[in-house]
Order: structure tokens, then C-alpha cells, then sequence
């Protein structure tokens, strides 16, 4: 089978296309032909060897953390996913035409398999920092990022929990925001201000999901530095803030049933690209401006 694969730490240069062998299904996981693999901002910085210490990999290293497939086979005591099924969840080289899931969900009738390639990653980093900081019902939380992947499914996750959401995106973006059930504000200068305009009553919690350094500002909204976490600033900690990053602190599994519970729930692609375009696909996520998910297609 073909799959994406890196030698050496480097550019988007060091990832070729490879005839390799197939994997089997191992006990408690499946083996899916793949019909999507999603493409996160984690593949790029483990390809360029920037968590060697913390992750490293064996050469050849594969590439993809997650997919939906046709299940090919199930492993030794899997129960209630049977051949056939079409299925979405967390693996390892998902980026191949065949690849293994060791957590996974059903895909629902009515999603496209290729849209739900990208959603696992996504619903799990959402539903996890919902749970770590665990707003209450009915009270108002700040989303910095409500446009890109993690932040959809964050906003429909928290609307559907009872939440009062306000989210952050480019003026380009304020539609589909306001879609999701959230109330839309512009990122950028000011910010404080308009989320105080919109909810005199207070935030209750903020949750960033983009990097860009707004910490110090979503504790000034949110008055409490406990109750802000991110996903992508390290230095949050050291303003009191939350980060995290690991699928240890919460299941993933009930983050996927919560996501599929809710009617209509989808995260936009922004990009589909064949495997032998895996570097251009990282290169697009890496920019934080892809507007979805971007996809890799076998």
C-alpha cells in the first residue's frame, strides 16, 4: 500500500509517498481503508524534529493522527464495529491508504466520510478543555479561534451543553460564527471592550485555542486565571493560566458520542490534497489561517 513517510526531521521536502506493508488490526483496534486523514499543526513540528526529546519517532516515520475509513478488519476483543462500517477516530501514520484506529466512532449517515476524516482531533481537544474547566450550565464563555477547526467543534460542543458562547474571528469569518449559535466578536485591538459590550454580565471562562499570545487579555475578561486555559500558548502557566495538550485528561471516546449526539454537527474542510501534496497540506495548517480542516485524500 502507499503511505506518507519521513527519513530525516526537516522541511515539507523530507515527506515522500512509499510502497509499504500493511498494518493489521491489533487487539482492541481496526484497520480501515482510509477515505480521509486529517492534517494537524502537531504532524508539521513532528517532521521538523521540534519534540524530538518529548515524541520521538522511528525512521521511517509515518505521518497522521487521525481518519475515517471503511473498517477492513477489527482486532481481538473489538465489539459492536463490524466490518464494512464506516467509522472516524485516532490512529497512527493515518496518512496511507490503509492505517489503524485505536479509538474510533461510528461516522452518522448523514456526514460526508471525507469531512469526518477531520474530526477527531478536533472534537477531542474541544470536549476535553470544556471538561477541564467545566463552565456552568447557562454561564458565558469566551472562545478566541471560533473559526478554525478545534473552535467550531468547541462552539457547538459548549451550545449544546447550555452555554452562552462568544466567539473570536476575522470579520471575514463573523457568519459562520454566528451560525454555529455563537455571538461573533472581532479578534484584534479592542477586544475586551466589544466582549464587554456584548456580555455586560461577565465571562465566565476563555479558552485559546490559537497561540497568538491573548492569554494576559482573556484574564483581564475573564477576572480568574484558573478559569482560562490554551492549547497552544506554553507560556500560559506562567500568568496563572491552564494549557493542554494531552488526550490522558479526558476520554476522547465521550467527547466523540457528545459530538455525534448533536444534530447537524460538522466541522467545515477548508482543503482536500492527495497524499503526494502532504508537505503543501502542512505547510497550509501551519499559516493558522486554513479556515478548516485541511485533508489529506489517498
Amino acid at each position: 500500500m502507499q503511505a506518507v513517510q519521513f527519513r530525516a526531521y526537516g522541511s515539507p521536502d523530507v515527506l515522500d509517498v512509499v510502497d509499504t506493508s500493511e498494518p493489521v488490526a491489533p487487539a482492541g483496534g481496526v484497520l480501515i481503508r482510509v477515505i480521509a486523514s486529517g492534517v494537524n499543526g502537531l504532524d508539521a513540528i513532528l517532521r521538523q524534529g521540534f519534540m524530538a526529546e518529548q515524541m520521538p519517532v522511528e525512521f521511517p516515520a509515518g505521518v497522521g493522527l487521525e481518519a475515517s475509513g471503511e473498517v477492513l478488519a477489527v482486532g481481538e476483543g473489538v465489539t459492536g464495529t463490524a466490518v464494512g462500517d464506516v467509522v472516524f477516530g485516532f490512529g497512527a501514520a493515518t496518512a496511507a491508504e490503509k492505517a489503524v484506529l485505536v479509538t474510533w466512532a461510528a461516522v452518522p449517515a448523514t456526514v460526508d466520510p471525507i469531512e469526518a476524516g477531520g474530526w477527531a482531533v478536533a472534537i477531542e481537544t474541544a470536549g476535553r478543555v470544556l471538561t477541564l474547566l467545566a463552565p456552568a450550565e447557562g454561564s458565558t464563555v469566551l472562545v478566541s479561534g471560533a473559526s478554525g477547526g478545534v473552535g467550531t467543534a468547541l462552539v457547538q460542543l459548549a451550545v449544546a451543553r447550555g452555554l452562552r458562547v462568544i466567539g473570536t474571528a476575522s470579520e471575514a469569518n463573523q457568519e459562520r460564527v454566528t451560525a454555529l449559535g455563537a455571538t461573533a466578536v472581532v479578534y484584534g485591538d479592542g477586544l475586551a471592550d466589544r466582549v464587554r459590550a456584548t456580555a455586560p454580565e461577565g465571562v465566565s471562562a476563555a479558552f485559546d485555542l490559537a497561540g497568538s499570545g491573548i492569554v494576559p487579555e482573556l484574564i483581564e475578561i475573564v477576572g480568574d486565571a484558573s478559569h482560562v486555559i490554551s492549547i497552544a500558548d506554553f507560556s500560559a502557566p506562567e500568568h496563572g493560566a491552564r494549557v493542554s495538550t494531552s488526550q490522558t485528561e479526558a476520554d476522547p471516546a465521550a467527547s466523540f458520542a457528545e459530538a455525534i449526539a448533536i444534530d447537524g454537527f460538522g466541522i467545515p474542510v477548508a482543503a482536500t490534497f492527495p497524499l503526494a501534496r502532504a508537505g503543501e497540506a502542512q505547510e497550509l495548517v501551519a499559516g493558522k489561517h486554513s479556515g478548516g480542516k485541511v485533508l489529506l485524500v489517498p
